[in-house]
């Protein structure tokens, strides 16, 4: 094999087809046998070529990101979504939102279609490429960045987060510090990394005074209002019930609060919650939700950012980018009732 990095021109010399053949491949062409660019894609993979990029090259008007939801829908993907227009707008680059129902990882098709149409780059929230794909996007230039990566991302997978440890360290701490504990949590997804490490940081609150906490009083939700409302339930009717639930999600802390209304309880007399995320709607409801401050729109527009200069064949300072979090403190927690 030639030294250096290898040309497209050696890759056709080695399979036998034409420099255009690997070009349409390259370009996500449809003119192409399906045998043919299996043996394209393989030798671009095994060779692990990437398209050259132009440092500093200037987009085209008609530029397209692709921004990529596993779900979408509630105000907490709307907030990610203003992130990535803000940064994509004052570049002239539009914004392709797909999401997966409920999949975390896109389909053969998917990627069809993101090599088609040749967008600058791919922003994966709560959701992943597997190894194939990530070297087909690599092959062809196309970069990627993952918003809270749902598992532990590749280490040359850019990723864009919270430290969700800290929120949930922070929001236990608020109750503990209230008088709190019999505390339960409602998480989101049990095999996703931020619900975890919520979970953690509950967990830690606990040790760091001594205080046990019951396994049973920690739910694993979907970060749905449904999620909030069912767990809620269980959790409230029960002979010895928590004097105050923390939520993975304002959306979730919805739930438990129409829970709590349809038990006849009263926030924060009978029960203390916590939300996360500091979605807009959570100051506006009765009473005042107090929540975890996750910068969503800020963690989308670094992610989309990052996402530009990679498209530019810019460096990137860090592959790891984590954002803080803090506790905002409204009328939905009090001591609990003596």
């Amino acid at each position: 094999m030639v030294k250096g990095r290898i040309t497209i021109a050696e890759i056709a010399d080695e399979l036998g087809v034409s420099v255009p053949t690997i070009s349409r491949v390259l370009n996500g062409r449809e003119d192409v046998s399906a045998k043919t660019r299996i043996r394209v894609e393989e030798a671009l993979t095994r060779h692990n070529y990437r398209k050259p990029v132009a440092p500093n090259s200037p987009f085209r008007s008609a530029d397209l990101l692709d921004l990529v939801f596993h779900e979408a829908g509630s105000g907490w993907a709307l907030e990610i979504i203003r992130g990535v227009e803000q940064a994509a707008g004052p570049e002239h680059i539009g914004v392709v939102l797909s999401q997966l129902g409920g999949s975390r990882r896109p389909s053969k098709e998917w990627l069809d279609s993101i090599m088609a149409r040749r967008s600058i780059g791919v922003v994966l929230v709560l959701s992943g490429l597997d190894e194939d794909q990530r070297h087909q996007l690599d092959a062809r230039s196309i970069p990627y960045v993952v918003i809270d990566a749902h598992g532990e991302p590749a280490s040359n997978v850019p990723t864009v987060g919270s430290n969700n440890w800290n929120g949930g360290l922070v929001a236990t701490r608020h109750l503990i510090g209230l008088g709190h504990k019999r505390i339960a949590m409602i998480s989101g997804p049990s095999d996703v990394l931020c619900s975890r490490a919520r979970v953690d940081g509950f967990k830690s609150a606990h040790d760091e005074v001594g205080l046990s906490y019951d396994p049973a009083l920690i739910r694993w939700g979907n970060f749905e209002k449904e999620a909030g409302y069912h767990h809620g339930l269980e959790l409230l009717r029960a002979p010895n019930r928590p004097t105050a639930i923390f939520a993975g999600s304002d959306y979730q802390a919805l739930g438990v609060m129409r829970a709590a209304r349809e038990l006849g309880l009263l926030i924060p007399r009978d029960l203390s919650i916590i939300g996360y995320d500091n979605l807009p709607v959570s100051d506006w409801l009765t009473p005042p939700l107090t929540t975890v401050n996750q910068p969503l729109a800020q963690m989308a527009m670094l992610a989309t950012q990052t996402l530009i200069s990679m498209a530019r064949g810019k460096p990137i300072a860090s592959p790891r980018v984590e954002l803080g979090t803090d506790l905002v403190i409204r009328e939905s927690t009090a001591p609990p009732a003596s």
